[in-house]
């Protein structure tokens, strides 16, 4: 019998809390039987909500916590007040004692991760953390990494990223050799800031087994879906996120304002309702809703605090895939071969500078 995935989830976390996680748990459930839940946090809002839903209780335990991470609390203050006693610590720390496979949450972002960070750790050769995210393109999908875990960027840094991009690339997408770009303000090779420049130089004169580099991208081909990895440092890859958001719902808002302008639109809207419908399926934010962080030695899945029960269900699933699909051993596998790589290119410039 295959091994079931288990998912500890900080259920007090996000703008709605228990009473949209668990339904979002349950929908989960009903995609993947093989699911399993530890839930964190208040015992007199949970406990209710599983009462009601014998099937989620089937598969899941639970465990009271006193403390909450709210929105609004500063990293440094949520790992003083909540290390250790807190619903999204707890959930941490469950997949480190390897109580379960994953960690969720829609609480915190910089809470989450530096917890996450203090408590799991980072993967040997990864200094710092990424969070990377599913983005509609107009080929379907890609990954763009990192979107606002840390601001500023080294050319490892940035290798880094493309490794364990094109690793998460190759489970959600189903890609064997993933084509990955680093995101510039033009395609030139010339133009760039030095960093970006220099991972650029890496990334060609070391290629991967694991991925296809294809050069520099710019801001718009991200929507083309021109590769199937964008790499970006996290200022600039959480503005792109956030503009692209904000345009969808300005485009949003202007549709539903034109079709209420006059009797003829209304009366084409009638007609042409499906065209309108696929178009709100494919820009529903709650299809790609989670985000991965990567770079720990654990897999930890960060949802939008404002997602619903449905965007709720859909990253515990991208949680589920990166679990059975084996996310972290595809990186450290992944690594090791960069790190071969490399050593056989330093050698070789060193023989070269030596040779008469």
């Amino acid at each position: 019998m295959t091994k079931s995935v288990r998912i500890a989830i900080d259920a007090m976390g996000g703008d709605h809390g228990p009473e949209v996680i668990l339904p979002g748990a349950a929908l989960a459930l009903a995609q993947h039987a093989d699911l399993e839940f530890i839930f964190f946090g208040d015992e007199a809002r949970i406990k209710p909500l599983l009462a009601a839903n014998p099937r989620l209780a089937a598969v899941s335990s639970f465990r009271h916590t006193d403390v909450e991470i709210r929105m609004d609390d500063k990293p440094s203050q949520a790992l003083r007040n909540g290390r250790r006693t807190s619903s999204m610590w707890q959930a941490l720390e469950a997949v480190k004692k390897d109580e379960a496979d994953a960690a969720f949450s829609a609480g915190n972002t910089g809470a989450l991760m530096a917890m996450a960070k203090v408590c799991l750790h980072m993967i040997p050769a990864i200094d710092r953390p990424a969070i990377a995210v599913l983005w509609p393109t107009l080929r379907g999908e890609s990954i763009v990494l990192d979107v606002g875990a840390s601001i500023g960027a080294d050319a490892q840094h940035l290798v880094d990223l493309a490794i364990m991009g094109s690793a998460m690339a190759r489970i959600v997408l189903s890609l064997a050799r993933p084509t990955v770009g680093l995101l510039n303000i033009g395609v030139e090779e010339v133009k760039g800031i030095e960093e970006v420049k220099a991972a650029s130089r890496i990334l060609r004169e070391t290629p991967s087994a694991d991925f296809d580099y294809r050069g520099f991208v710019e801001g718009d081909d991200i929507g083309k879906g021109t590769v199937d990895v964008v790499v970006t440092e996290g200022f600039s890859g959480n503005i792109a996120l956030k503009t692209a958001e904000g345009t969808a719902k300005q485009i949003s808002a202007y549709l539903r304002e034109a079709v209420r302008g006059s009797f003829a639109s209304k009366v084409g809207y009638f007609f042409a309702r499906q065209a309108f419908q696929a178009l709100g399926d494919k820009m529903d934010p709650r299809r790609v809703n989670g985000g991965i962080l990567l770079g720990l030695e654990g897999v930890v899945v960060k949802s939008h605090g404002g997602s619903d029960a449905v965007g709720t269900a859909r990253a515990l699933e991208i949680g589920y895939e990166m679990v059975r699909d084996q996310l972290l051993r595809k990186i450290q596998n992944s690594l090791s071969d960069r790190g071969e790589a490399d050593a056989a290119r330093i050698a070789a410039s060193e023989d070269d500078a030596v040779r008469p």
